[in-house]
C-alpha cells in the first residue's frame, strides 16, 4: 500500500510556487517540500483543509492510494 502526493500537479494546475503556498496555509518551505515528496509520515487534517481552500480543490486530487 502507498499513498501518493499529487501536490506538484495541483500546484501546476493553479500555476502557483510552492513557496507561495507555504506562506498562505502558514507552513515552512520545508515542511510543504516534505509533504511533496511522499516522506511525511502524517499530515494534519488543518493543513491538508488549508491546501485544499488554497488550491480550491478536493483532498483526493491531492492524495491517491496505490497498490
Amino acid at each position: 500500500m502507498a499513498i501518493v502526493v499529487n501536490l506538484d500537479v495541483m500546484l501546476a494546475k493553479r500555476k502557483m510556487q510552492s513557496k507561495e503556498l507555504a506562506e498562505r496555509i502558514g507552513i515552512t518551505t520545508v515542511n510543504l517540500s516534505i509533504l511533496k515528496t511522499g516522506k511525511a509520515k502524517g499530515v494534519r487534517f488543518e493543513t491538508l483543509d488549508a491546501i485544499c481552500e488554497v488550491l480550491d480543490c478536493q483532498p483526493g486530487d491531492i492524495l491517491e492510494h496505490t497498490k
